[in-house]
């Protein structure tokens, strides 16, 4: 399979490279797919939630009426959750929500989304990004050039280009980062996946080793 390598302009450079078919051409599994993003976002939870049950409400243990004669029910209490001000009950506590997921899986998993984005032509590849200064400006109109300005872009180089990175960091919908860096749950959250020409020789030897 061949795309055609594009420039910063946006414009045809004449050129075509070949997309290894072990990377972007096999069948995608949806449940790796799915174990692999579930896990990267419970592994971004902090877990610190929490509240406050009967035991850690501080107050007073006096029994706040008599047993019996009232004509209600019974009440030992004020920290009983029935009351105003009372403990919660089985209220959440903080946890660890990281699970371990094989390597085989998640390398799987990549390899199905990279697959994905190509079945659905989400995919371009475009010449190295070099700016001799970080300026958001130029990234802005890469991006115009490309038909990317209101959707959800990454951008995939062979190495960290500090320039491209600063360029880019203030705009919401575009990240930077390299073919090293790059995830399942990344890859599925961008519209368009932009692969420049030398990262993919990285991709290929990153995800089938």
């Amino acid at each position: 399979m061949k795309l055609a390598v594009i420039d910063i302009n946006g414009k045809e450079t004449g050129r075509e490279v070949e997309l290894p078919k072990s990377v972007f051409g096999i069948e995608p599994n949806d449940h790796a797919i799915y174990l692999d993003v579930k896990q990267h976002l419970a592994n971004k939870r902090q877990g610190t939630h929490a509240a406050k049950e009967r035991a850690d409400i501080v107050g007073s243990t006096r029994k706040i009426k008599k047993q019996k004669g009232t004509g209600t029910a019974r009440a030992g209490s004020i920290k009983s959750p029935i009351f105003k001000g009372g403990g919660r009950v089985f209220g959440p506590r903080p946890r660890d929500y990281h699970f371990k997921l094989n390597k085989k899986v998640k390398r799987l998993a990549r390899l199905s989304a990279l697959s994905q984005k190509m079945n659905n032509k989400e995919i371009l590849v475009i010449e190295d990004l070099n700016f001799e200064s970080p300026k958001t400006k130029e990234f802005k109109q890469v991006l115009n050039n490309l038909e990317l300005t209101n959707k959800k872009s990454t951008f995939v180089l062979a190495e960290l280009n500090k320039n491209v990175y600063l360029s880019s960091r203030n705009l919401e919908k575009s990240k930077v980062l390299t073919f090293s860096e790059l995830n399942t749950y990344r890859i599925l959250n961008s519209n368009k996946l932009v692969i420049s020409e030398s990262a993919l020789a990285g991709l290929e030897s990153n995800f089938t080793k």
